[in-house]
């Protein structure tokens, strides 16, 4: 795992850049190469971007976009310190729990910014990538975009409280149709669902989605960020319970045989075999 106490950001590993200008604080994920694959790396630096964004009184609302022809396909495998170890199975469980609740703090960080967050999203919004956008206040897709919590079809569990915020949003029937079966759905569909707020299409999503983050900073900051608060105080109430619950779950999925087993199918390119153990 990464060294978790950095407050610092090395020159060329950015995997988030942050622009601020003209009331607006815009997050964009930069490694369009990797699809914008998600790491604790990526944690990291979300939580401290974020935490620079709160406390600037000129930002009155924050656009999180990514670069490329994915907004973010999930974890990057491929990422440096991706593995969690420990002495013995009991121990290594622990860690993830721990890095998971780790992780969860940090997206906390941009979830309770008190400025109001949109995502814009195009192409793949996978896994992790998914979980990031629920975490904003208004989400606009492109027309091309494609939504999926595949975590269960790779033995593991939902890590980040994505299906918790589908069950918010869609019903609680949804989250688990989505979340058992790792389907992917469409941005009409999600539309549908009010999984996002608005669809138009890719040439579009640039500006759509800057003017819209542009008229609520156009807004008075005391109010808009009082209404984020309770609406939120509203909706959120058991959501910390929850992901204390996910993080478990996830903890002991990803030290399972059968995590292996997804991994070990899904490279192999072969349909898995789960034991249950």
């Amino acid at each position: 795992m990464i060294d978790t106490r950095s407050t610092e950001i090395a020159e060329g590993e950015g995997r988030i850049r942050l622009e601020v200008g003209d009331g607006l604080a815009v997050l964009t994920l930069c490694r369009p190469d990797t699809l914008n694959g998600w790491s604790w790396e990526s944690s990291r630096q979300l939580g401290l971007l974020a935490d620079r964004i709160r406390f600037d009184s000129s930002v009155r609302a924050v656009l999180l976009r990514a670069e490329g022809r994915a907004f973010c396909a999930g974890i990057d495998t491929t990422a440096p310190g991706g593995a969690i170890t420990g002495g013995s199975a009991a121990e290594r469980t622990r860690n993830y729990y721990e890095g998971i609740r780790w992780v969860h703090e940090r997206f906390a960080v941009l979830a309770r910014l008190p400025q109001p967050v949109v995502a814009a999203v195009q192409g793949y919004c996978l896994g992790f990538g998914f979980e990031l956008a629920l975490m904003a206040d208004v989400r606009v897709a492109a027309e091309d975009a494609v939504f999926a919590l595949p975590e269960a079809r790779l033995g593991v569990a939902v890590d980040a409280g994505g299906d918790l915020r589908i069950a918010r949003e869609a019903g609680a029937g949804w989250a688990k149709y989505l979340a058992l079966t790792g389907r992917r759905i469409d941005a009409a569909t999600a539309e549908r669902l009010h999984l996002v707020q608005l669809v138009v299409p890719g040439a579009e999503l640039e500006a759509a989605s800057h003017a819209l983050a542009a008229e609520i900073a156009a807004n008075a900051p005391l109010a808009v960020q009082g209404i984020k608060r309770a609406v939120d105080t509203y909706a959120d109430s058991a959501l910390p319970a929850a992901l204390d619950r996910a993080a478990m779950t996830a903890a002991l999925t990803l030290t399972s045989d059968d995590c292996r087993e997804g991994y070990g199918a899904k490279a192999d390119r072969r349909p898995p075999h789960f034991t249950g153990g």
